[in-house]
């Protein structure tokens, strides 16, 4: 019977692997939140990344001072990761919001985990140095290490986060975890000094773990409600955001990643001044490029004009377009816009799409979320510019959110000097709405913006065909001295993270 049984070392082995995997998921899962909560998703990787390879070292240092059973101590440290890493998200979803050193919490999180990881491998070297040959040892511990590492890294963004979420995600590897110590407590408990303790112990964690699985959609609605002081009517998270949606008693809100982007009360005075200028002052508008604009009121401002007979709009998040395009509160914010017969969806980089494309627009609405981080950074380049000239005619008409002029004038400058790099005439204006304060855009062309009108909507909420007003700017909403944002040095993502952390 006995030589039917999973040997020892083997079970430890594939302990290797799922130390990896479950400490690889832990890791990103603290990234991605960070990125989440605290925007500027490079800086935090790299904290993160840095602090928690850090801590592994610690523990492996720390790791030669544990005496006794080391198997028991194994069991006891795998437990600890499976609660630690597993509640993570959970404790700092609730703590984003009352917590006035959050990052720190965050970091000792990370430190903690790592530890405990780093803690693990030398530990599970020691208790096999005397069952496998060293050769053997160092290689078989290290490619169960690199293999596990690698399955994390292809599950997390693929699987994990859009079927699980950020909340989950850290749960279930933590349930995974725990299992490794409850299997290994009945299965080697000739090995284990205290066999019923350490049962007592694992089956606690994974009940503990499970029950917040169970209830963790809850308590995720409820530390958002804190956060955000709404009602939250929908989340998701896509391979790309956390969109999330409120609702009080006179308005929907819609947040990525913590970013405000719309309210349904004053969403119409972004949204006119994005469109109407240029569709307006365009002399041919029968072929429309939307780049951004996933929640389709651009392009409910866009089919406003008979004359309009393509719209070609592409958005990088599918479960973005596919919310506005099938929510039927969603639906009725944006006319139904997304189901136009004239519109086309791709949900594609923008950057890939306009490098790879060779049509020619009558007028391109560029609709993307602020510079918070370098890969949207990339959508305001010199480069991306480039690319986009090919797409435009001598008569093409562009305009570009940029931004606010008042929060952020160095960003609102650095973007509207990078256009004029590759686009001879631009003309910067900007426009009040309530929910975000002062907000800026840069209309583009190859020919003078002379603000002639060639076509009129009747009865818009807000733009009156006034360009000239929108186009003046005061003295504190100026700056002259700012760099062209290139692609190698993202110096618009720079300016932006300053400039809004000064307004938090």
């Amino acid at each position: 019977m006995d030589k039917k049984r999973i040997p020892l070392e083997l079970l430890l082995m594939f302990s290797v692997f799922v130390i990896a995997t479950c400490g690889l998921i832990y890791e990103l899962v603290a990234g991605a939140l960070a990125s989440y909560l605290l925007g500027d998703s490079v800086k935090q990787f790299s904290f993160i990344i840095g602090v928690y390879l850090f801590s592994m070292g610690v523990g492996s240092y720390f790791a030669k001072f544990i005496k006794g059973n080391l198997i028991d101590k194994f069991v006891e440290i795998e437990i600890l990761v499976g609660i630690v890493g597993g509640v993570s998200s959970v404790v700092l979803f609730i703590l984003f919001n009352t917590l006035a050193h959050f990052e720190a919490v965050l970091y000792l999180f990370v430190f903690f985990t790592g530890c405990l990881v780093g803690v693990e491998i030398p530990l599970l070297m020691n208790i096999l140095k005397d069952r496998i040959g060293f050769k053997d040892l160092v290689s078989n511990v290290f490619a169960f290490d690199y293999i596990g590492a690698l399955l994390a890294s292809i599950l997390f963004p693929l699987v994990l986060i859009p079927n699980l979420g950020i909340v989950k995600t850290p749960l279930f590897f933590g349930l995974i975890n725990v299992s490794i110590a409850i299997f290994l407590c009945f299965y080697i408990k000739k090995e284990l000094s205290k066999p019923l303790s350490l049962k007592i112990k694992s089956i606690g964690a994974f009940t503990f773990l499970l029950a917040l699985f169970i209830f963790s959609d809850k308590i995720l609605s409820y530390s958002e409600e804190k956060l955000y002081g709404e009602n939250v009517v929908y989340t998701k998270s896509s391979p790309y955001q956390r969109i999330v949606l409120t609702r009080n008693n006179h308005e929907f809100r819609l947040y990525l990643n913590n970013n405000l982007q719309f309210s349904s009360t004053d969403e119409y005075r972004y949204h006119e001044a994005l469109v109407h200028p240029a569709m307006s002052m365009a002399k041919n508008i029968e072929n429309i490029l939307i780049l951004g604009g996933g929640d389709g009121f651009a392009a409910r401002e866009v089919l406003k004009y008979r004359e309009v007979k393509n719209i070609t709009l592409v958005d990088l998040d599918g479960e973005m377009t596919d919310f506005f395009q099938t929510n039927e509160t969603m639906r009725t914010l944006n006319h139904s816009s997304l189901s136009d017969p004239k519109i086309k969806i791709i949900n594609k980089d923008a950057y890939v799409w306009v490098k790879e494309n060779r049509q020619k627009f009558n007028v391109i609405i560029i609709d993307f979320p602020d510079p918070s981080n370098y890969s949207l950074g990339k959508l305001y380049s010199l480069q991306f510019y480039k690319e986009l000239e090919r797409l435009a005619g001598s008569d093409t008409k562009i305009v570009v959110q940029t931004t606010s002029p008042y929060f952020a004038p160095k960003s609102f400058w650095c973007i509207e000097k990078t256009i004029n790099q590759i686009f001879p005439f631009t003309s910067a204006y900007h426009t009040y709405v309530p929910s975000f304060g002062e907000w800026g855009f840069s209309m583009a062309s190859f020919e003078p913006v002379n603000n002639r009108i060639y076509r009129k909507i009747p009865n818009l909420k807000y733009y009156d065909y006034n360009f000239s007003q929108l186009s003046y700017f005061s003295k504190d909403m100026k700056v002259n001295d700012v760099e062209v944002n290139r692609l190698d040095n993202q110096i618009l993502v720079r300016y932006f993270d300053e400039e809004w952390r000064k307004v938090q």
